[in-house]
């Protein structure tokens, strides 16, 4: 065989393995990513399945939610765990700006006095538009509910954003 042929031989064979590979990572990826997804969903119904419970702080239950306890309990039944106070649940995952943000993703917000102070997280429930983006959070006046991130107030309590998976 001469090594005009063995090259051209080793060249198609090579180009092969690239492409299966190729197409094998993009099936793990895909898989990855429906995954993902269906995480997302569970804790985002599980969430969603709190609306109307009435805020208590350090609660964790249908007797009464706060807004980390909220997420901590959503996220638990979706097999992934976070910790238990909004200060330590801003310090994990990945950072997010707040132009961004994605279904999935936890918002913090500084709501009282001190203002970089995280006394606030909630939940990105979807991505409506570009000045419209719901988050779930159990709020201490009206219980748990989806707001749109993007009013004044929020806007303006915001001090970060994190994505965990």
């Amino acid at each position: 065989m001469t090594q005009h042929k063995f090259r051209k031989i080793y060249s198609t064979k090579l180009i092969f393995f690239t492409l299966i590979v190729i197409f094998l990572s993009g099936c793990v990826g895909s898989k990855k990513r429906k995954i993902r997804e269906r995480r997302l969903d569970t804790i985002i119904q599980t969430a969603r399945s709190y609306v109307g419970t009435p805020y208590k702080w350090g609660g964790v239950n249908r007797s009464g939610m706060d807004c980390s306890g909220l997420l901590y309990v959503s996220f638990k039944a979706g097999d992934v765990n976070i910790p238990r106070v909004s200060s330590d649940q801003a310090k994990v995952g990945k950072k997010v700006k707040f132009h961004k943000l994605e279904r999935g993703d936890l918002v913090f917000f500084a709501m009282g006095k001190r203002r970089r102070k995280i006394t606030h997280v909630g939940l990105v429930t979807e991505v409506r538009g570009k000045n419209d983006v719901r988050f779930i959070h159990a709020s201490s006046s009206l219980g748990v509910i989806e707001a749109n991130i993007y009013t004044d107030y929020y806007t303006k309590k915001f001090r970060k954003a994190r994505r965990y998976f």
